[in-house]
């Protein structure tokens, strides 16, 4: 529970309506037990009222005898001495404490949600803040849909706990408390018998707790396989049907639906179980109090209607607190997704200590690499190994090679994106690990073969990453990256909407807008990752005219499958099994290096 509590603490944070929450329902709870206690005089005037017996004697037997504080004999003089207006004062009197009690009740309930509300929108944010500065291996290595549920399904589960906290269980446990407080006003002794029973319903409650804590995870757990098997046939649906792998999908999602639905059932038993087993208890430990009122009854120990009102108080009393069984099992299963959350919470952020670290002048004279090799975490071969590599500014260097050799690994080290293993990268004879994220990755423009599109407009998907940005720049870096023909076309220019992950646009106008986005940061370094492989010849012709014009004076790096693109390029290098094994230009590797020869003859598309 270590972890739920933390979450608590910032719940915590908003004191005044976490205060006002309490003050309501103690104030609600108040008028409960106050109806409780004016229930004895109702009901001693209803079965004694032919006897002459008043709500002025009653109050006056109850002053005498030292059962009220002193009220003024002016105050006793004002009670009716008729028994029926006695019993309709009472009546008007527990009516305004109805009213008033309902309304301190719905502030309670106000505070409440929006005390709950507002800190789990504040773990969301600073969970999903967290995720997002995680460093890129860390998340390929647990997967986006672990830490997609963890920021959205685990919060939902949080929320639960929270709200049962501070609202449910406050309220039951302040009119429990209330109807206790009844209970011993009218007979103590059946009380303490009632409080001596009870250990063993809390043993109970607590051991069933547990056991929904741990089902509660292990519900957690495979729900993430569940949107994981979702995700991928969702989001890769074109290549589900044109594989005809439809039932396939419907296998996995099955079987992850199947976990999902075994470990809520072990949810379902323990609750099911639990609840029955506190009731039977309950009652076990009302017929015993009933046996002991009934021997001081008969003994003449204990008036009837003092018995049927402690009674009557001690059963608001288990009311009250019976829910307290499911709202305790609720908050034991919320510090499962509580431990989750901190788990995630706990993870290192790739830019820890970045503040102290000095920004990174912008790129003027070269690039290199040093000794670098990298490898996946889980990867038993490293996917970059010894790999010696300097880039003069202005130069367009294409790296080529065949597929799982390294190129994108060794593109992704510039930005930081990836961290070596061993050696170092060096902008500038600046060691990139000693600079801060910000200023790295600030002037370096990536284009890669699927762009992240936005569901927004086409404004708000070039100017993504920067802000401040006027409508005049925005057009002249479509104009750039020759997007500029078709967004003109488009219904409502700049703003049109586009779809879902850039659906609405073809492979072409999503790659002219990904080129505009870079060309609007100005980069000093050009990383191109494959940026026209899956496109027609007509939009590679323009691409590759944008990219041409907007590359002089800065520095191009491209993975290149097109001939076109490494044609084009300055100098060209061969990987292959994570290491370089030539560079030079076109017609030299064609004349000495095999391997690039059997790339052109097999793996190039031709111009």
């Amino acid at each position: 529970m270590a972890a739920f509590r933390q979450f608590v603490r910032r719940m915590l944070r908003h004191r005044a309506a976490v205060a006002g929450a309490v003050f309501f329902a103690f104030v609600s709870a108040g008028g409960l037990g106050a109806g409780l206690v004016s229930m004895g005089p109702l009901l001693r005037i209803i079965l004694e009222g032919r006897d002459g017996t008043t709500l002025r004697s009653v109050v006056e037997d109850h002053v005498a005898s030292g059962g009220f504080p002193a009220i003024p004999a002016s105050w006793v003089a004002w009670l009716p001495t008729d028994p029926l207006e006695g019993v309709a004062l009472l009546m008007g009197g527990l009516i305004v404490l109805t009213v008033f009690g309902a309304t301190a009740n719905f502030l309670h309930q106000y505070l409440t949600g929006s005390v709950v509300a507002r800190t789990i929108a504040g773990v969301r944010l600073e969970a999903f803040r967290h995720v997002i500065s995680l460093p890129l291996g860390t998340v390929v290595s647990r997967g986006p849909a672990e830490l997609t549920s963890r920021i959205t399904r685990d919060c939902v589960e949080l929320q639960h706990g929270l709200q049962a906290l501070l609202g449910r269980s406050v309220a039951q446990l302040t009119r429990g408390l209330a109807g206790l407080g009844a209970a011993i006003w009218f007979d103590w002794r059946l009380t303490l018998a009632a409080f001596l029973v009870a250990p063993p319903i809390g043993v109970v409650i607590r051991q069933f707790g547990r056991r929904i804590r741990r089902s509660t995870r292990a519900a957690l757990e495979s729900q993430e396989d569940l949107l994981r098997a979702s995700n991928e046939s969702i989001q890769g649906l074109r290549g589900v049907k044109t594989a005809t792998a439809e039932r396939a999908g419907i296998r996995r999602f099955n079987r992850a639906n199947r976990e999902v639905l075994r470990q809520e059932l072990r949810i379902r038993t323990s609750r099911a179980i639990a609840s029955p087993l506190v009731e039977a208890l309950a009652v076990v430990v009302l017929a015993g109090l009933a046996i002991l009122a009934a021997k001081q009854i008969l003994d003449g120990n204990l008036a009837l209607e003092q018995f049927v009102m402690a009674l009557g108080s001690l059963g608001v009393a288990g009311a009250s607190f019976k829910p307290l069984t499911a709202l305790v099992h609720d908050i034991q299963a919320s510090s499962a997704p509580a431990e989750r959350l901190v788990e995630v919470l706990a993870l290192p952020p790739e830019s820890a200590g970045d503040r102290r670290l000095p920004r990174l002048s912008r790129h003027r004279t070269s690039i290199r690499l040093e000794g670098v090799s990298y490898r996946y975490p889980s990867a038993t071969e490293p996917a970059i190994d010894g790999v010696d590599l300097e880039i003069g500014h202005g130069e367009r260097v294409a790296i080529v090679g065949p597929n799982g050799c390294g190129k994108t690994t060794l593109l992704g080290l510039l930005p930081r994106l990836l961290v070596p293993t061993a050696g170092r990268v060096l902008i500038d004879e600046t060691d990139l690990a000693g600079v801060s994220l910000r200023s790295i990755r600030r002037q370096i423009g990536v284009v890669t073969q699927e762009p992240v599109m936005l569901r927004g407009s086409i404004r708000e998907n070039i100017v993504y990453g920067l802000a401040g940005i006027d409508d005049d720049r925005v057009r002249d870096a479509a104009r750039l990256a020759r997007a500029d023909s078709f967004i003109e076309r488009l219904p409502n220019g700049l703003e049109t909407e586009v779809s879902e992950q850039g659906a609405s646009l073809s492979g072409g106008q999503r790659q002219r807008l990904a080129i505009a986005r870079a060309i609007l940061r100005n980069p000093s370094i050009l990383l191109l990752d494959e940026a026209t492989s899956q496109v027609d010849s007509e939009s590679e012709e323009l691409i590759n005219l944008a990219l041409g014009d907007f590359a002089v004076g800065r520095t191009s790096i491209t993975v290149a499958h097109r001939l076109s693109t490494v044609l084009s390029a300055d100098r060209i290098v061969v990987m292959e099994s994570g290491r370089i094994i030539d560079d030079g230009r076109h017609d030299e590797l064609l004349d000495r290096c095999e391997s690039y020869a059997r790339l052109v003859r097999t793996q190039m598309v031709p111009v």
